[in-house]
């Protein structure tokens, strides 16, 4: 007996056919799907059948009931989550009754713009006047100097417009865009993973993401950044599948044709361009928002060399140059550009914002610096520039003056923290802090109470998160599977550029920006560890269950970890059991 027939046996296979390969036994345990034989599949492979899980028919529904159910359950699904994440952040959102942490910037400049369009000056004193008596706000119409474009400001007065100039009022705009990003990460994640369960599981993760609801419940910027990035990155996502619709509509008879696929051309793409008008929004928010500019900019150029490339495309990277990049830097750089400028109309429409007439009277850009890196000290030769408006050398002057700030911002604060502690939670922020003895604010604990509002992440969210990454890179790398390749681009967009200032005082809640993109890659894995539909029943079940275990013991950290969270007020002793590490306190 030969080798081959003899591992034909041992393994009860007829003897004499030709043994699977080993792609082939992978595929039989579901760790691999068979690729489909027809071109289009690969190009937009469709969502599973609605109503197609025998879960429908545990409830007495035939195949029609349970395919209107399916459909409903596509937007009924994320409706739900969304709902809850929304009582999570809106419930008692005025408390703290107080300016907390940077809410003493953000929360009067945004006023400052609602009344005059531009940020003015506040007197000492300023919180307490405004809490007291929000109509006697001391706001001085002198400029003052700030070092953050102006779109989550105004996104901030929009609350306080309708609520007036109270901690509900700053805080009610970040929370509305705290509930919708959930309600986007689980349309996204469906469409990503096309699973309507794992994308409702990548919003509830979000849902009970600690660092999430703090920054959902804080007037600061970094969650409306987070929110436009979200948003960028889902309509891309819907640009590469309208792309990929296209080809495969245009192959014949579904077999890969390099005419199709080197040739054709997508014509107009509105999903591209809304992206490029998300990150402009994203970058007049912060400008962070140019990495991630950059990094989906190459994102989505890689995914129509890979749609090229399925479509049959013989050169998929030169097609994609000749046909598809140059659309696409100007759906999204110059799109991105024209939306920061429209976002400072407020500063062009005064004469008495900052720095607003400075290029009155002179004939050069700033005499000192360019605001990109690797010039500071380097004196710049002066040319006359009078043919550029007035304004827009003012504004070119006060944002080289902002980029000085930045790159100079080394004073030490106490809750600073490196960017490789983030992902391991190592030094959360506390943005409010309060102790009361036995008898004082309602403490009847005999040692006492606290009340905090700690920026922290779910701990075991994601501590998981760091395993998921793992998972994603293996995909990627090595089974080249773009929507992990996807995941860790978000993730390497909002996190690495952060590494470059190390030096710089940095917090750790300026990672809430990739937290939608840490719950996809959790999400990603306990799809894995569940297993796909069609795996043997028993591995099915197991995976299942420790899937299950793994989602419970996070919903119940963040249950655990909530009164720090909202500054709900406990027992000393409590709070100091919810102290894991020392580096939280």
């Amino acid at each position: 007996m030969t080798s081959d027939t003899a591992t034909q046996a041992r393994h009860g296979e007829p003897v004499g056919e030709r043994a699977p390969t080993w792609r082939e036994r992978l595929r039989r345990y579901g760790y691999a799907a068979p690729r489909p034989a027809d071109a289009r599949d690969r190009l937009a492979p469709p969502f599973p059948p609605a109503g197609g899980s025998r879960v429908w028919g545990l409830f007495g529904l035939d195949s029609d009931d349970a395919r209107r159910l399916g459909r409903l359950a596509g937007w009924g699904g994320p409706v739900l989550v969304a709902l809850l994440a929304g009582l999570l952040r809106f419930w008692n959102l005025g408390s703290p009754h107080a300016v907390i942490f940077d809410e003493t910037y953000y929360a009067k400049d945004a006023w400052s713009l609602y009344k005059l369009g531009y940020e003015g000056t506040w007197p000492e004193g300023a919180n307490d006047t405004i809490l007291d008596s929000p109509a006697a706000a001391p706001l001085s119409d002198a400029a003052s100097y700030v070092v953050h474009p102006p779109v989550g400001k105004w996104v901030i007065a929009m609350g306080e417009a309708a609520f007036g100039l109270t901690p509900f009022g700053w805080r009610f705009m970040v929370a509305v865009l705290g509930t919708l990003s959930v309600l986007m990460l689980c349309r996204i994640g469906r469409r990503l993973f096309r699973s309507t369960a794992l994308g409702c599981l990548a919003g509830a993760l979000l849902a009970v993401d600690g660092l999430h609801l703090v920054m959902s419940r804080t007037a600061l910027l970094d969650l409306v950044l987070m929110f436009f990035v979200l948003a960028a990155f889902g309509c891309l996502l819907a640009d590469r599948d309208r792309a990929r619709v296209r080809l495969a509509a245009a192959l014949p008879d579904g077999r890969p044709d390099p005419s199709v696929g080197d040739r054709l051309r997508l014509g107009p793409r509105p999903w591209r361009l809304a992206a490029g008008i998300c990150l402009g929004l994203a970058c007049a928010t912060k400008w962070n928002g140019l990495y991630i500019l950059a990094a989906f900019g190459v994102l989505t150029v890689l995914w129509d060399a890979g749609a090229r490339r399925a479509a049959g495309a013989r050169h998929p990277y030169r097609s994609m140059l000749r046909r598809d990049a140059a659309p696409a830097f100007l759906s999204l750089v110059p799109v991105a550009g024209l939306v920061y400028l429209a976002s400072w109309f407020g500063w062009f429409a005064s004469r008495d914002g900052y720095f607003r007439t400075w290029a009155e009277g002179r004939r050069g850009l700033s005499p000192e610096r360019l605001p990109v890196p690797f010039t500071d000290g380097i004196e710049l030769p002066q040319f006359d520039m009078t043919w550029v408006p007035a304004p827009l050398r003012s504004l070119w002057h006060y944002e080289a003056e902002v980029y000085s700030f930045h790159v100079g911002l080394t004073s030490g604060h106490t809750y600073q923290s490196h960017p490789w502690s983030w992902l391991v939670t190592a030094r959360p922020v506390s943005y409010f802090y309060e102790s009361a003895e036995r008898g004082e604010d309602g403490c009847t604990a005999e040692g006492g109470c606290a009340r905090e509002v700690l920026a922290l992440g779910t701990p075991l969210l994601w501590w998981a998160a760091c395993f998921a990454l793992l998972y994603c890179l293996y995909r990627w790398g090595l089974r080249r599977d773009w929507r992990a390749g996807a995941v860790l681009c978000g993730v390497a967009a909002g996190w690495l550029p952060w590494f470059l200032y190390q030096e710089r005082t940095i917090f750790y809640f300026y990672a809430v920006v990739f937290v939608p993109f840490l719950c996809l890659a959790v999400a990603m894995t306990i799809g894995a560890v569940a297993g796909p539909p069609g795996s043997p029943e028993r591995r099915r079940v197991a995976g299942v269950v420790a899937s299950g275990v793994l989602v419970l013991l996070i919903v119940w950290n963040f249950v655990y970890f909530y009164p720090l969270y909202t500054g709900i007020q406990i027992p000393r002793d409590a709070w100091q059991d919810r102290m894991w590490l020392d580096t939280w306190i």
